[in-house]
């Protein structure tokens, strides 16, 4: 199992401060996390894309300062546990891990302003061994626009379009879930190497600004790239998407921001779940994406990015990341092949991250980095 997104870095920052003596990640962590290293290995994962988020309310030198505080808590995790977990940057790598018996340890950026419309820091991340930057979080950056924030840029600016081109440059996958989609659609015009949506839902089936609108689903294809569907419930199912949203509501009439997942905010949501029970949502609710998913871009182009210690809405059975094997039942009920779980759960994400490699290696030989400023090619400063 290749998991294209899990929060646990920024998780630690929140409940230990990155002290992984606190919350030791070889121990039983369900009562405070969705992951810890023995249910990775019940859920059978093999490599896990670490989400090295930066929350919005960081910009500037701040948020370039927290991104590299997450690439230090993934190297330090890693050291930690090097019998159980592999830092893995390149395709090859990811399979030398899964044939060690140890889990590939892949870094994926999360929010475009982490690199505070600097190249150099682009580049800089890369070399850290970052593999996929995803453009936006919640919020518009300078450069690109969010799906849930008011547009600005109208997709990319001139500067936006130069970070995906230089992404490519590097190597470093394009991420289009938070995107708008006229960003979605701008990236897909312009990137010369495939690009992921490392968790996002199908739109047709839940009307939430984070899913994948059908006209994007159907350019995936020829683009090589690859679409993850996400656990999270409230872009899985319309009804827990309008629980979300009351939820909300109701957290914020208590002051706490939706994303806030302090003991009492969590308490909070808690009061309101016990009033307004969820609707239930289940690994045949993720099981009708596949499905639907499938039927637009086909096999190859599909893969699973759960969200876990991102989200605190997850399916039943699908509730901490040793749920993977529910999921994988659900589908083979339904008829799909063991080589067509193979390519969704494995090989379609190894085959991506090898070919933006390839891509890479033959645009390194025709241009060098790009030394291209916001203030260059937008006329002004962010």
């Amino acid at each position: 199992m290749v998991d294209g997104h899990n929060d646990l870095p920024w998780a630690m920052r929140t409940k230990a401060g990155y002290d992984l003596d606190a919350i030791d990640l070889a121990a039983d962590q369900r009562s405070r996390l969705h992951t810890d290293l023995d249910r990775l290995r019940t859920g059978g994962v093999g490599a896990q894309f670490w989400s090295v988020y930066v929350h919005c309310d960081l910009a500037g030198d701040s948020a370039v300062s927290a991104v590299l505080e997450q690439i230090d808590f993934v190297r330090a995790l890693t050291d930690r546990y090097p019998d159980r977990l592999q830092l893995a940057t390149t395709a090859d790598e990811m399979e030398a891990a899964r044939a060690a018996g140890r889990i590939a340890s892949l870094m994926g950026a999360e929010g475009g302003h982490c690199i505070n419309c600097s190249l150099a820091t682009l580049r800089t991340l890369h070399r850290l061994g970052v593999r996929y930057l995803t453009l936006t979080h919640n919020h518009n950056v300078p450069w690109a626009d969010s799906a849930t924030d008011e547009p600005k840029a109208h997709g990319l600016t001139e500067f936006g379009a130069e970070v995906v081109r230089e992404m490519n440059r590097v190597g470093m996958l394009v991420d289009l879930s938070h995107v708008a989609p006229d960003t979605m659609r701008a990236a897909l015009s312009i990137s010369e190497a495939p690009v992921i949506f490392s968790h996002s839902c199908a739109r047709a089936l839940c009307d939430h600004p984070r899913n994948i609108p059908d006209d994007v689903l159907a350019e995936i294809p020829a683009n090589g790239g690859l679409a993850m569907t996400s656990f999270v419930g409230y872009f899985l199912l319309p009804a827990a998407k309008k629980w979300a949203e009351l939820a909300d509501e109701n957290g914020r009439a208590h002051g706490y921001h939706r994303l806030d997942r302090s003991p009492a905010a969590t308490q909070c949501r808690q009061a309101f779940q016990a009033e307004h029970p969820r609707p239930e949502v289940t690994p045949a609710t993720v099981a009708d994406h596949l499905d639907y998913v499938r039927e637009v871009v086909g096999i190859d182009h599909m893969g699973l990015g759960g969200d876990f210690d991102g989200t605190n809405y997850l399916p039943s059975g699908l509730d901490d990341v040793s749920g993977y094997p529910n999921l994988v039942a659900e589908l083979l009920s339904r008829g799909w092949s063991a080589s067509d779980i193979g390519k969704l759960t494995w090989h379609n994400a190894v085959r991506v991250l090898r070919d933006a490699e390839d891509v890479a290696r033959d645009l390194q030989g025709k241009r060098g980095p790009s030394l291209a400023t916001i203030e260059q090619l937008d006329g002004s400063a962010p």
